[in-house]
């Protein structure tokens, strides 16, 4: 992709503060190479095409991934009843709402993705680091999802030529032959669509969304016939008192920590928002009425099967199996792969592939960051890690308990220190005056904030004496984050609020 840096003419950038003489007039903002290219650049306002209904199905897709109905019918175990884990849906539904529009503003106004955002918090060369951690998370999920749907498509392979079990007798790296045969294919398939581009996303999105909902509506139906309409709403003695107010609370601060990446880097898919009613719209009924609708899905599959059996599914996964149709199996399977490659672009595609981008800008643009991030998903050998307790527990975990450090310090830095005033021009520049080049492009009093509320973070993850929070350690992490950044950071005057457009670029793939 060509990286032209955009032409303007002087009187335009002498606004911005920087009408120096010996300007480049090839380069009359002063861009850096090192900053900007074409995927970085801010969006244009007229190429946006993210609507209410893009970002509705972004979570009509996400709300119903397996690993969300694995944790909600897991709280069916844990003693709570059908109507008490709906409110626990609904209240951590209510503070996802909330944060995940406060956030998605933020790249509605300054177009920006998640990388270039976080300079504005930790400075021009400092932003590396916030958006590293989050790439490195997801990038290890992006592998670990694909071999997760891969056994669900080495089922469906299987049901369709029996012959093919033979292939799984035989393995290379820790997988079965059919195992890589399934999980190259679907490996490549994602490639394939990210490769084109953000746009591309949004429409696989909108394709997955109503397939998704659909499919859960229709398991849900069959179930209840199959029960004959009786659905069990506990599977032992309820909770009650201040032991249920608890559960409850805590399973909603879980069900919003769930959500700790998305919440941080929301802004790779709001830059693209046509405005900020679509963000509302789109959360609106993406998260609080989905995320209801989602909850009812789970009382009905566990209480039909539970009063079916007195068995608790582990997953949706188990009513798919047992379909006695092998058509109408395979229909749903092949819904669940759909859900999954959907899941697994949005959550766990972009973000890396953001972050190498803003890595290596003048090597890299989005396609050939997306290669690289699918080739470093393949080669961690994925299936692996999964099977790994101490990598999942220890790594995976530690780096993510970092996110909710990195989401107080960006979100207080935005709102209350600087107010929603930035100069995207700034974001994009390395002189030594510029709004965000602190200490040669580092903020080291963000840093401190991290490295202090990470000493929290980590604690509440990690020692057992402090599991008794442990439902609430993400919002502890990031209170200590945004508190800690509050106390360090040099409060600003005159801050000058500039958008992007004279550097935007439409979206051309």
């Amino acid at each position: 992709m060509a990286q032209n840096t955009p032409q303007a003419s002087p009187a335009l950038a002498a606004e911005t503060g920087h009408n120096r003489s010996g300007i480049d007039p090839a380069n009359p903002y002063e861009l850096s190479p090192s900053l900007y290219n074409q995927d970085l650049a801010p969006t244009t306002r007229s190429g946006r095409t993210w609507s209410a209904y893009s970002i509705f199905t972004l979570w009509a897709n996400d709300v119903h991934s397996l690993g969300n109905y694995a944790f909600a019918i897991g709280l069916f175990a844990l003693g709570m009843s059908g109507w008490q884990i709906l409110g626990a849906l609904g209240i951590g539904a209510v503070l996802l709402f909330a944060l995940l529009t406060l956030s998605g503003f933020m790249g509605e106004k300054t177009g920006v993705p998640f990388p270039v955002m976080s300079r504005i918090a930790f400075g021009i060369n400092g932003a590396q680091i916030p958006a590293l951690l989050r790439g490195a998370v997801a990038i290890a999920w992006f592998g670990i999802q694909t071999f997760l749907a891969s056994q669900v498509l080495s089922v469906m392979v299987i049901a369709l030529a029996p012959g093919a079990a033979g292939l799984t007798e035989t393995s290379f790296l820790g997988l079965n032959t059919l195992g890589w045969i399934c999980f190259v294919a679907l490996w490549g398939i994602q490639l394939v669509i990210v490769s084109y581009g953000m746009e591309m996303i949004r429409k696989y999105e909108a394709f997955a969304g109503p397939i998704i909902l659909v499919t859960f509506l229709a398991l849900a139906i069959w179930m209840l016939f199959e029960s004959g309409f009786n659905v069990a709403m506990h599977t032992s003695t309820p909770k009650s008192g201040l032991d249920m107010w608890v559960g409850m609370f805590g399973a909603a601060a879980l069900w919003v920590s769930i959500y700790g990446t998305f919440v941080l880097n929301f802004c790779d898919f709001t830059r693209g928002a046509v405005s900020k009613k679509a963000i509302v719209r789109g959360n609106f009924f993406g998260i609080p009425l989905n995320m209801l609708f989602f909850g009812a899905i789970v009382v009905v599959l566990t209480g039909t099967q539970f009063s079916i059996n007195g068995d608790i599914i582990s997953s949706p996964s188990d009513v798919v199996e047992a379909i006695p149709n092998t058509f109408l199996l395979l229909l749903a399977s092949g819904a669940l792969l759909v859900l999954t490659i959907a899941v697994n672009l949005m959550a766990n595609f972009v973000a890396p592939t953001y972050a190498l981008t803003n890595l290596f800008p003048k090597h890299l643009d989005f396609r050939k960051a997306a290669l690289i991030s699918g080739v470093i998903g393949l080669a961690i050998l994925p299936w692996n890690l999964y099977n790994s307790p101490e990598i999942i527990n220890y790594f995976l975990g530690g780096l993510g308990a970092l996110l909710g450090p990195l989401f107080g310090i960006i979100m207080a830095d935005y709102w209350l220190v600087r107010r929603a005033r930035i100069n995207v021009m700034d974001l994009y520049r390395a002189e030594p005056d510029g709004t965000y080049y602190f200490t040669r492009g580092f903020n080291f009093r963000a840093i401190a904030a991290l490295a202090i509320s990470s000493v929290i973070a980590l604690l509440l993850a990690f020692v057992p004496a402090l599991h008794v929070v442990g439902a609430f350690a993400w919002f502890l992490g990031s209170g200590a984050g945004a508190l800690t950044y509050l106390a360090l950071a040099k409060r600003h005057q005159n801050l000058v609020d500039l958008d992007g457009e004279a550097i935007a670029v439409t979206p051309k793939h």
